[in-house]
């Protein structure tokens, strides 16, 4: 089946991934994902992208942005990707490509899911068993969002600064919403739409995206199996 052409309009939240060639290391030491975060930063700075949620993992990153402009995505991933593997090549003495070719990014429809996307990203690191607190985990955006952590990579989304009238307020608001899982049918909308390049949000959203960039964005519903003929 044909790939779908990618489709990251400006001003609307996105869910980017980027991984290791063949789910391989692309983060050796805490230098490396300090690299990675810098060329981020510049990045970001560079073509117009607003951070509001990060977590560097050993062989892969994600990210939830907001672009100013439809290129805004492509255009930091690609920047990030040659400056950071150039650099990765060069201190671990290798060659060849690191990330996969084609990053993976879903556009998030605020109203209800952005939240729990930026939640689903923290958790990573719990998920993984290499914490059990989001707060333990130094490369993630979670101190920033739970406790105001000064980052400058961090830009709160409008959803997130609706939590509360003051940064204390808004923190603890925060924290609370780490005290439940993230529902069933949540997760496994988050995960079919990054894995698939779909919207994720209700159907009216998916539909009006439909509209604008004239991309499909559901998966196509499988019908029975044909009966097997004697």
């Amino acid at each position: 089946m044909a790939r779908l052409k990618r489709y990251c309009p400006g001003g609307i939240p996105q869910h980017v991934i980027q991984r290791g060639n063949n789910r391989s290391v692309c983060f050796a030491a805490d230098e490396d994902m300090a690299v990675y975060a810098s060329h981020l930063y510049d990045a970001a700075t560079l073509y117009g992208i607003a951070i509001h949620a990060w977590v560097f993992m050993t062989n892969h990153v994600h990210l939830l942005v907001t672009p100013t402009q439809d290129s805004s995505v492509p255009k930091t991933m690609q920047s990030l990707g040659r400056h950071y593997v150039r650099y990765f090549n060069r201190k671990y003495q290798r060659t060849g490509t690191l990330f996969e070719g084609r990053f993976k990014s879903c556009i998030v429809q605020q109203s209800r899911y952005f939240l729990v996307c930026q939640r689903y990203i923290e958790l990573n690191p719990v998920r993984a068993g290499i914490v059990k607190d989001p707060a333990d985990y130094i490369w993630s955006s979670y101190r920033s969002n739970a406790f105001g952590r000064v980052s400058k990579l961090w830009e709160p989304h409008p959803q997130y600064l609706s939590l509360g009238e003051s940064d204390s307020e808004r923190q603890l608001r925060y924290r609370s919403l780490f005290e439940d899982q993230i529902e069933t049918d949540l997760l496994s909308d988050l995960r079919q739409s990054i894995n698939q390049g779909l919207a994720l949000g209700s159907e009216t959203f998916r539909k009006e995206l439909e509209e604008l960039g004239g991309r499909r964005q559901y998966l196509h519903k499988r019908g029975p199996k044909p009966k097997v003929m004697a």
